[in-house]
C-alpha cells in the first residue's frame, strides 16, 4: 500500500466520522465547542497532538504533484500550522471558536465538508486501481 492509501485510510475514516459527529449534534456543537474554547490548556493539548500528526504526514508524504494525494500532503501541513497556532496562540481560541459556535448554517456545511472529505478519501484508500495493460516492447516503439 502506498503511503497516500495507507495515510488516506487512517485520516479519511477519523475525518468521516467528525463529519458525522458535528451533523448527528448539531445542536450540542455550539455549547461544546463554547467549552472548549475556554480551556486554553486543552487547546495547547490538541495543539501538540495536532503538530505531531501533521508532521508525521508531511514526514512521510511531502508530496506536491499527481492529483488527489496532494489532498494528504494539504491536511498535514495544515495541521502543523494548526498546531503551532494553538500552541503559541491558545487564548486567541476562544473569539474564533464563538463566531462559528454561533452559527448553525456554518457548522451544517462544515460538518458536510468534513464528512465528504473524509469519505472522500477513504474511497481513495480502500479502491483497487486498475492494472495498466501491458505493452510489448515492439508497440512502445511505435
Amino acid at each position: 500500500m502506498t503511503h497516500s492509501k495507507l495515510i488516506a485510510a487512517l485520516v479519511g475514516p477519523v475525518l468521516a466520522a467528525m463529519g458525522i459527529a458535528m451533523l448527528v449534534n448539531n445542536a450540542r456543537f455550539p455549547a461544546m465547542i463554547g467549552q472548549l474554547a475556554q480551556d486554553q490548556g486543552l487547546i495547547f493539548l490538541t495543539g501538540i497532538l495536532s503538530l505531531l500528526g501533521g508532521l508525521a504526514i508531511a514526514r512521510v508524504h511531502n508530496i506536491w504533484t499527481g492529483g488527489w494525494p496532494i489532498i494528504i500532503t494539504v491536511l498535514g501541513w495544515l495541521a502543523i500550522v494548526g498546531g503551532l497556532v494553538r500552541m503559541w496562540f491558545p487564548h486567541k481560541a476562544a473569539p474564533i471558536a464563538e463566531i462559528f459556535a454561533g452559527n448553525s448554517t456554518a457548522l451544517m456545511v462544515g460538518g458536510l465538508l468534513v464528512l465528504v472529505l473524509g469519505s472522500f478519501l477513504t474511497y481513495k484508500a480502500l479502491a483497487h486501481e486498475r492494472p495498466r495493460p501491458a505493452v510489448s516492447p515492439a508497440a512502445r516503439k511505435k
